[in-house]
């Protein structure tokens, strides 16, 4: 794994691209009335999880 692997951080330099190996550095905002909304924004409530579904197991028709 190296220069020719686009899976790894160092394939992404050779390549010239970006990706989970190598994501690109966010900017921050500095002053902006976004910026201070979402400091003081609550986080939103977590869904409920999905509920599981039970396998049903196929029983062969007696003759």
């Amino acid at each position: 794994m190296g220069k020719g692997d686009r899976k790894t951080a160092k394939g992404k330099r050779y390549n010239s691209s970006y990706g989970n190996a190598r994501p690109q550095a966010t900017k921050k905002a500095a002053g902006t009335a976004s910026a201070a909304v979402k400091k003081t924004a609550k986080p939103a409530a977590k869904a409920a999880p999905a509920a599981k579904k039970t396998a049903v197991k196929k029983v062969a028709a007696k003759d």
